[in-house]
């Protein structure tokens, strides 16, 4: 059968329809923006120290000084987790004696926070943290990022995929980033900060009447007059008067001839070829997700204010997106990858080498490794679902992105070894993403190649030998092409 990009290419490519596919995918994407990075503000963790009950019957000097002071950012701020032992500074205050006068509070014994904390509210209201309780995640916005991301890319022509991944869907999505701490800022209670984040998302449950099916992966399912009716609407909306006849008769009596092959998730580890690639691709989205996300959840340890530093975070993205998209429109993907990947990391691995005066200075690094590392994480969408045939591709991109929110369930974990050294995560983030950058090097090409239809039809993954199987042996005598070699076409 004839390419289904050969089949349509009647409509153009950037007719109405293709316009209005285009923006209700990428609003789709804002909500996204505005959820995914929610847990900085919905679980700050505001300044706090061990709450003193009024039974401790202290005089107010000793309550004043019931918790002992720590050195943080060249400041005494109270200890947030120890406080001293109220049974030993009760009968001090009893006896009548003065803290630092009559007794050497350094001399105290310590106690942790037994009747739980007392937390600020300069910055939060209330977050999840102060009621120490959270909410299970939900996987709406992962669904409603993955499922854009196939359908883009099988349904706009060659020109504008690219476009659409990079400077549509992501910068739709660094929109709604950029709002977030505008929200945060003004609604400071997290209930009502979760409700106002919520209700756009749900909003875009609409677009599911707006929003066809993809005919290309109709056409891989053997639905044929369900694509064809999507394409004549199509060339309608465009202003064009499509064939009489789209799929030809005799190519469609001949596949429908052929049993249709019904595709799993185990496919994706059948042949070696797409093992490597499923495998490779986990790993590739589990370490950018890593990066991304740590660097992200990060932004309330910068100095600075938060609400300016998660905007700066978020603002970012939107120089990255524009790299990304003129990468990937000249350069190779797997160069483009690397070139990002390495920029993040290594600028990551210098910020231990910061002055600890230069705050400034350590933030801007930080925003350039985020910079890098955002670059790869919007090729990277592009990229595997190019690497993926369309019978598998949702399955493909669907795992891969589901070992990203792995990664981005780890992430927090990696800021938390901040508390050891504070250049800790940044040197382990900093390594792997320099690691990654190098596995992306042995990635099949597929700058300039069609779009594989069919497992046999992928790209072979770079430094790894293969043999032909008896089949493609007689095509190639045969003086046919082998499906496992594509034709090279410019994007």
């Amino acid at each position: 059968m004839r390419d289904y990009e050969e089949v349509t290419a009647f409509l153009g490519e950037w007719g109405p329809f293709q316009r209005l596919i285009f923006f209700l995918l990428s609003a789709s994407i804002i909500p996204n923006g505005f959820n995914g990075m929610s847990v900085v503000f919905l679980t700050g963790t505001p300044e706090h120290h061990c709450r003193v009950p009024d039974t401790a019957n202290l005089s107010s000097a000793w309550r004043n000084h019931s918790i002992p002071l720590v050195l943080q950012d060249d400041r005494k701020v109270p200890h947030s987790c120890r406080r001293y032992r109220l049974a030993t500074i009760s009968n001090f205050s009893a006896l009548g004696l003065e803290p630092g006068r009559d007794v050497d509070l350094e001399q105290l014994e310590q106690e942790s926070c037994l009747d739980g904390w007392e937390f600020s509210q300069d910055v939060y209201l209330s977050t999840i943290v102060t009621e120490a309780w959270a909410r299970s995640p939900t996987t709406w916005q992962h669904l409603s990022w993955v499922w854009p991301s196939s359908w883009r890319t099988e349904i706009l022509g060659k020109s504008i995929r690219i476009i659409f991944s990079t400077l549509g869907v992501c910068i739709f999505y660094a929109f709604g980033f950029m709002v977030l701490p505008l929200f945060a800022y003004f609604i400071r209670d997290w209930r009502m900060l979760l409700l106002a984040l919520t209700v756009p998302g749900v909003l875009c449950a609409a677009l599911w009447w707006f929003i066809p099916e993809s005919p290309r992966w109709l056409i891989s399912q053997g639905r044929y007059k369900e694509a064809e009716v999507i394409i004549r609407k199509a060339a309608k909306i465009n202003g064009i008067v499509a064939p009489s006849t789209i799929f030809d008769p005799s190519e469609l009596q001949d596949l429908r001839s052929k049993k249709q092959q019904s595709h799993r998730i185990l496919d994706l580890f059948r042949t070696r070829n797409i093992r490597i690639v499923t495998i490779m691709s986990i790993i590739l989205w589990l370490t950018i997700a890593v990066g991304y996300f740590g660097l992200s959840l990060d932004t309330p340890n910068l100095h600075g204010d938060i609400y300016l530093n998660c905007f700066l975070s978020a603002v970012v993205e939107v120089p990255a997106y524009v790299l990304a998209w003129l990468l990937l429109q000249h350069v190779p993907r797997r160069y483009s990858m690397a070139t990002a990947l390495f920029l993040g990391g290594s600028v990551l691995l210098f910020v231990q080498l910061v002055p600890p005066d230069l705050y400034y200075l350590a933030t801007v690094l930080v925003m350039i490794g985020k910079f890098g590392i955002t670059s790869a994480f919007s090729m990277v969408y592009v990229y595997t679902a190019e690497l993926y045939p369309t019978v598998v591709r949702n399955m493909g991109v669907g795992v891969s992105s589901t070992a990203s929110r792995l990664g981005s369930i780890l992430s927090p974990y990696f800021v938390y070894l901040g508390a050891y050294d504070r250049f800790l995560p940044y040197i382990l983030m900093g390594s792997l993403t320099i690691l990654t950058a190098i596995l992306t090097l042995f990635f099949p090409e597929s700058f300039g190649s069609p779009l594989p239809d069919t497992i046999d039809q992928m790209l072979r993954v770079k430094g790894i030998k293969y043999r032909q199987t008896p089949s493609q042996t007689r095509m190639l005598k045969d003086g046919e092409e082998s499906p496992t070699i594509l034709k090279s076409t410019a994007f």
